[in-house]
């Protein structure tokens, strides 16, 4: 099974779109993103500094327009897993249908300038963690007054928030642990963004929304989320909340990936999975010669959710928040994708995939929150 990444903030080089532009379509593609999204990314791309580029406001579209231009070109049909890190989080919804590439770019737009602007309110920042018990340097973390904001795996955890508490962190380290003050505009993914979470929940309000089509995983918490508004709805709330990309990476080894491509600007996202998901392949695409090798990658692992292996299990969530009623299917029935196998409220619940229903994770009538883990589905047998 092979996942797709989409990168986010801190993984653009200056010049790094300049290859695509010998490509027909590209150029005129940008253009029209770039009226979308408020920004020039043709310039962006290509002749801007690192200094340039490194702006909120001009990188979150950007990285956005990137990813989503190197899925262009390459059979996304047979991916079967999506996710993004952070702002990649709008490119991967917009692989999986949730949005158009038109609203995600518009969004990227709007959540790059309203983060700037509440960047600008109050000094704040951020420090990468490097090391030390993931447990101890939380709480060290929390105890300085700041947030975990980004949890990446791999011995990576992001501290955020004022000025302050990250003296005060940086002079008292956790056991083991390297602190790296980091480059960035503000705290971001903590509630010092509140501003800008509340400007793109009006927006996206409306949004016309689609059903994800592949495996869609959330930064909240990793899960698979198999309902629009409800993906939406965790875009918005991304901007304040932590990170948890260190669950995106377990649930894609509790999914038996088996190899991933990560889109341009490649490389960070594939140094976590280097060395969190031991013995998968990895690819990166920076520049449109990878894409051979990622299409390579691409039909020799990849293929339609229906063709899961027995060892294959995928996991239906509550989209929604109410109480679960299951339908009258016993563990150990057949269940084809799609199938409605529930409801939270008025919302039904389907099956991610076909194969068997191996077990129930959640009670009847029993009160659930969106993201809860309602039913286990197995691999054809």
């Amino acid at each position: 099974m092979l996942a797709v990444l989409a990168p986010g903030q801190g993984s653009q080089k200056p010049g790094f779109l300049t290859p695509w532009l010998a490509l027909p379509g590209v150029e005129s593609r940008l253009r029209w993103w770039s009226a979308l999204s408020g920004v020039d990314l043709v310039h962006l791309g290509t002749d801007a500094d690192e200094d340039e580029i490194k702006d909120t406001a001009r990188t979150q579209p950007l990285l956005v327009a990137a990813a989503l231009l190197a899925a262009e070109h390459l059979p996304m049909h047979d991916a079967a897993v999506v996710a993004g890190h952070s702002v990649g989080e709008l490119a991967a919804s917009a692989l999986a249908g949730v949005l158009s590439p038109e609203a995600a770019i518009t969004l990227a737009g709007l959540r790059g300038r309203e983060m700037a602007a509440a960047c600008a309110l109050e000094p704040t920042g951020m420090a990468a963690v490097l090391g030390g018990d993931p447990d101890e340097v939380v709480a060290a973390i929390e105890a300085a007054g700041l947030s975990a904001a980004n949890r990446n795996g791999a011995g990576q955890i992001v501290a955020a928030g004022s000025m302050e508490g990250l003296d005060k962190f940086a002079a008292e380290p956790p056991a083991k642990a390297k602190v790296i003050r980091l480059k960035v505009a503000g705290a971001f993914h903590t509630p010092y963004m509140a501003p800008a979470e509340q400007a793109l929940g009006l927006v996206a309000g409306g949004l016309s929304i689609g059903t994800p089509t592949k495996v869609l995983l959330s930064n909240l918490d990793g899960t698979a989320v198999d309902h629009g508004p409800t993906m939406v709805r965790r875009l918005v709330r991304q901007i304040t909340a932590p990170v948890r990309w260190d669950l995106c990476m377990e649930q894609l080894a509790a999914l038996g990936v088996t190899a991933v491509v990560e889109l341009t600007p490649a490389g960070t996202l594939a140094g976590l999975a280097k060395r969190a998901l031991k013995g998968i392949e990895i690819v990166q695409v920076n520049t449109p010669s990878d894409l051979a090798k990622a299409r390579d990658a691409i039909g020799r692992h990849g293929g339609a959710l229906s063709a899961l292996s027995p060892s294959t299990a995928f996991v239906a969530i509550a989209g929604t928040a109410g109480r679960f009623v299951p339908s009258e299917l016993v563990e150990g029935s057949p269940v084809e994708a799609g199938q409605v196998i529930g409801a939270v409220g008025s919302v039904d619940v389907a099956a991610p995939a076909a194969g068997v229903l191996t077990e129930w994770l959640a009670r009847p009538d029993e009160p659930v929150a969106p993201g809860r883990p309602l039913a286990r589905i197995g691999g054809q047998i």
